[in-house]
């Protein structure tokens, strides 16, 4: 797993374990993590901030509920939030996500 020492990446990684029970309810996330630029340390000005989400298996995200959640997030830390669903991912990219990925 990715080591995490960045003060900005502790900031928004404190963020959102604070406000992970309210994603559970509001959601129904069942697990959250970090993944891509900021966590190898090579992020920029301009770089979004990638989030790999699961669900729980009976929840009902609809595309509207998925962007409203990127957006939620995207204000909450204050940087675009690319957000990907863990069960979305394609198998040759997604090794290396999950690789890198720091789970909250």
């Amino acid at each position: 797993m990715a080591k995490i020492t960045d003060p900005n990446l502790e900031r928004i990684k404190n963020i959102l374990k604070a406000h992970k029970a309210e994603l559970k309810e509001k959601y129904q996330v069942k697990e959250i993590g970090i993944f891509g630029s900021y966590v190898r340390g090579e992020y920029e000005e301009k770089s979004d901030f990638d989030i790999l989400v699961e669900f729980e298996e009976d929840a009902e995200i609809g595309l509207l509920k998925f962007i409203n959640m990127e957006n939620y997030l995207s204000e909450l830390i204050g940087i675009k939030v690319d957000l990907v669903e863990k069960s979305a991912l394609k198998p040759r990219i997604g090794k290396h996500i999950l690789k890198e990925v720091v789970l909250l």
